[in-house]
């Protein structure tokens, strides 16, 4: 398949920017009531940040250094769970749910999906890191949450110490390298940038089944918010953003490279690690890059945690 040109990349972004016409299940952006996560984090306490754009719920622990950790989708920051407290030895660890997931607010998609943009949801967490007093910090992300890591080292180069990332390559580069593996791997990528409300009755369906097939707790505490119309909705929106309005933020910003060191872990049991070179990739997009795979598949604080650990602990100096 042809790998299309810029132009093409951001007639695709425009097309996709006139997509949603789904009516808000929460038009004001209000956040649900929080569930209790806290057995899954000992010896952390929950917060409620209101930002510029959102209000976001997260869970804190730790001194030392601080270390921001956001999930992926359509995760929330129970995910993790497994890696938090043990990094909250030597850190001061702030996991968070990112605007649309979890239980942050939900705002409103806004002109061309900018409220799930990457650049408003990377905002969003270091507005969440200076209200605890941190003007430079160090950062993990994985699958979105590594993407909105991605956008905050380009917008606030001067605020990220450090940054890692879970499972992915740059979000420009796959929408301008489609090929039937990329499609295959990663349908979900055009299933859910179709325009309102399809893919959010599919999901609605599919994880209502999940409910009533699983007693796993917590996959049941994943579902208690995934499930939610407003959630679903904002995931949907997250994607769109990601085929519009971010590609056009990255193609103004292809001239920048990540500044930071940073690193990136990738699940060997994967399609990302199967279908790409993942640190070449990533060596044209960051000045310091280092990284290796993890042999697991693409959940890797869950699936590997001590070995995540490990390598988060060498990067991060500790």
């Amino acid at each position: 398949m042809k790998n299309p040109t810029r132009r093409e990349v951001l007639e695709m972004a425009a097309s996709v920017g006139a997509l949603s016409v789904f009516p808000r299940a929460s038009e004001a952006g209000q956040a649900p009531a929080p569930g209790n996560t806290l057995k899954y984090f000992p010896g952390f306490k929950a917060k409620r940040v209101t930002t510029s754009g959102a209000e976001i719920n997260l869970v804190y622990a730790g001194s030392g250094p601080p270390l921001l950790l956001m999930h992926g989708a359509p995760q929330t920051h129970v995910s993790m769970r497994l890696i938090a407290p043990e990094l909250a030895k030597d850190f001061t660890v702030i996991v968070p749910d990112l605007r649309g997931y979890g239980d942050s607010s939900k705002p409103a998609d806004g002109e061309n999906h900018v409220n799930y943009s990457k650049r408003a949801m990377a905002l969003d967490q270091v507005e969440v890191m200076k209200s605890f007093g941190f003007d430079k910090f160090a950062v993990v992300g994985h699958d979105r949450g590594g993407r909105v890591g991605h956008r905050m080292a380009l917008d606030h180069a001067d605020k990220i110490t450090r940054l890692a990332v879970f499972d992915i390559i740059p979000t420009y580069y796959l929408y301008t390298h489609v090929d039937i593996r990329f499609i295959q791997a990663y349908f979900h990528w055009f299933n859910n940038v179709r325009a309102a409300p399809a893919p959010e009755n599919d999901l609605k369906a599919q994880y209502e089944a999940q409910k009533s097939r699983t007693t796993d707790e917590v996959q049941l505490e994943y579902l208690r918010t995934s499930s939610d119309p407003a959630n679903i909705h904002a995931m949907c929106e997250d994607y769109r953003a990601g085929a519009s309005i971010d590609l056009q933020h990255d193609a103004a910003d292809l001239s920048k490279k990540i500044a930071c060191p940073f690193m990136t872990l990738w699940g060997l049991k994967g399609p990302m690690g199967r279908i790409y070179d993942v640190l070449a990739i990533w060596r044209d997009w960051a000045d310091h890059v280092d990284g290796r795979s993890i042999d697991c598949g693409h959940y890797l604080a869950e699936e590997a945690p001590d070995e995540t650990y490990n390598e988060l602990s060498k990067f991060f100096g500790r």
